[in-house]
């Protein structure tokens, strides 16, 4: 299929790994520039390495609302555009909810709910003017199904969605699309701990009708459908990707 995507620019956050780095090579293959965006430079640096000529590469802290606000810009500057933002970037601490810190409960919706919007309305000054563009926030299905022990993590994912509906009703008269991709367990270092030890990851895809945890590359090609022009007509909607979990009895 070809999602008519070569050209495009796109801000990829969380891009150094997991299913940040799976959705930056993905739209890479299909023609795509990608602002890859993290923390830290080293493994960035290894995936830019992989397409110089369409990576570029931007380490940032997503506590910081000027450092992620300024990315937008960034995007245009380097690649003389933007049509896509991927809001993949998240922190997800365990822990009894009566134990958090208060600062650490803080993080998490600086992290996982404030980045999100200030880039999408960093990124909504250059879509609105062009009158189109693609949001894709990475929520989870933690964020529709609370789970115990990742209670700031599945509030702060459920404001996502929240947030992604409201935002595409607001937008879509603009040709904006703004959507969300709620995945499951998926085999990425997150899940290490599971994938580990053969007891925990048994019991673990017992929980799974599928009977097994997603891979990486099976998610690149839902994230280059929903920045394609494919998906012109599909907004405020969720996209479960879990195996069958969140609709398990």
């Amino acid at each position: 299929m070809d999602f008519d995507l070569e050209g495009r620019v796109a801000i990829v956050t969380g891009a150094s790994r997991g299913l940040g780095r799976a959705a930056a090579e993905a739209l890479v293959a299909e023609g795509v520039r990608v602002l890859a965006v993290a923390r830290s430079t080293g493994e960035l640096e290894k995936l830019q390495a992989t397409a110089p000529d369409r990576i570029a590469i931007a380490t940032v802290d997503m506590r910081s609302a000027e450092e992620v606000a300024a990315l937008a810009d960034l995007a245009v500057e380097r690649f003389g555009r933007l049509d896509v933002v991927v809001n993949n970037a998240g922190i997800a601490p365990a822990g009894r909810f009566v134990d958090q810190p208060q600062e650490q409960w803080d993080e998490v919706f600086d992290v996982n709910v404030r980045a999100p919007a200030v880039l999408s309305r960093a990124a909504g000054g250059h879509f609105l003017a062009q009158r189109s563009g693609k949001i894709i926030n990475i929520a989870s299905t933690s964020g529709i199904n609370g789970k115990p022990v990742l209670v700031s993590y599945s509030a702060s994912k459920g404001a996502v969605l929240q947030f992604t509906k409201a935002l595409a009703a607001e937008w879509g008269r603009f040709g904006v699309q703004v959507t969300a991709i709620a995945p499951g367990a998926f085999e990425t270092d997150a899940q290490s701990a599971v994938l580990d030890d053969t007891e925990t990851l048994t019991r673990r895809l017992r929980k799974i009708p599928a009977g097994r945890m997603g891979r990486t590359e099976e998610f690149g090609p839902l994230v280059c459908y929903l920045a394609s022009p494919l998906s012109d007509f599909m907004t405020g909607s969720v996209v479960v990707f879990d195996g069958g979990e969140v609709n398990k009895l």
